[in-house]
């Protein structure tokens, strides 16, 4: 089959196009006749190796261990493998795994779903990592209720559309920041009120939210702490920037140290995809009330481009492969 692989860690240009054996599927796994792949800022850091973090967490240390990249999937079953129940061959699913971007994949089974009948396959592979990690900062991190008042920053990009979406079906009035020529997608996925941060600081202090959720940004706690009210919820998620070895999780270790002993409830979030938030989520998305944005869609054989332009351009929502 043809994959996407790569031996040593580096930029987009380490990625190939490689014909390579078939998975076969093992115990509790299911194999998947991949059409569509997702490209989030996950397959960077594995093509990079960077944070050297992400390499002491078992990803290899020298080199990748998994040759293959790509997380978010969607396709059809091909074969499943034993102990595996909940599927069987000719079902249309959609999930994360290791290897998407492939003509074959193997996903474990708790970590698909059932692909919403509303979306095409490249819709739908662009949904997973990056709607639960919306989904679980929002619901569970920081426990989002109705009628509160939320700023997304960082609303333009592939969670911050999911972010927005969901936290409206959540009953919240919220608030959308991003970059000039980005108001109009915010707008679009249901924002109350969008801020451009190259006009406005959208964490001066002049408006105060119940949580606030930043979305792989670099701004210091004190001036994230300063918009929020005084019982109000921080949750990081994601970041970039710093330094080689931790990359910008050292926020995320400073607000959890932090939080015991400020009035603010500071969250950092490792969200993992899991059956039950995709199966809401399909329900979401059949009922309308969340639809993902592509920013634009490659073919497998130009993958390296695709994350190029995901890591050097400002994208509007998310990246598409087409297998």
């Amino acid at each position: 089959m043809k994959a996407i692989v790569h031996d040593v860690y580096g930029p987009p240009s380490v990625l190939r196009l490689e014909e390579i054996d078939r998975p076969v599927p093992g115990d509790g796994q299911v194999l998947v006749r991949v059409r569509a792949a997702g490209v989030d800022p996950g397959v960077w850091h594995l093509t990079a190796g960077e944070p050297y973090l992400i390499r002491a967490a078992g990803f290899g240390l020298r080199a990748p261990k998994v040759r293959t990249r790509g997380m978010d999937v969607a396709g059809y079953v091909e074969a499943v493998g034993p102990g595996v129940t909940g599927f069987r061959p000719g079902d249309e699913v959609y999930g994360s795994c290791h290897g998407s971007f492939a003509e074959y994949a193997c996903a474990e089974q708790d970590r698909l779903a059932p692909k919403p009948e509303n979306l095409t396959h490249e819709q739908a592979a662009v949904v997973p990592i990056s709607a639960c990690t919306a989904l679980q900062a929002l619901r569970d991190a920081g426990r989002l209720r109705a009628g509160q008042r939320v700023l997304i920053i960082g609303a333009s990009g592939g969670v911050g559309t999911f972010a927005v979406q969901l936290a409206k079906s959540l009953g919240a009035h919220v608030t959308g920041v991003c970059g000039t020529g980005r108001a109009d997608l915010v707008r679009s996925t249901g924002a109350d009120e969008v801020i451009d941060y190259t006009r406005e600081d959208p964490v001066d202090g002049t408006r105060r939210y119940d949580l606030i959720l930043d979305i792989a940004g670099n701004r210091r706690l004190s001036g994230l702490r300063r918009a929020l009210t005084p019982r109000g919820t921080l949750v990081i998620v994601g970041g970039e920037g710093g330094g080689r070895w931790i990359g910008g999780n050292d926020r995320q270790l400073r607000a959890l140290l932090l939080s015991p002993f400020v009035g603010h409830r500071l969250r950092a979030l490792a969200a993992t995809p899991r059956q039950a938030d995709l199966r809401l989520l399909t329900e979401l998305i059949e009922a309308g009330s969340v639809t993902p944005v592509i920013d634009r869609t490659y073919p497998l054989a130009e993958v390296p481009e695709a994350v190029r332009h995901l890591r050097e351009d400002h994208i509007g929502g998310k990246i598409a492969v087409r297998v």
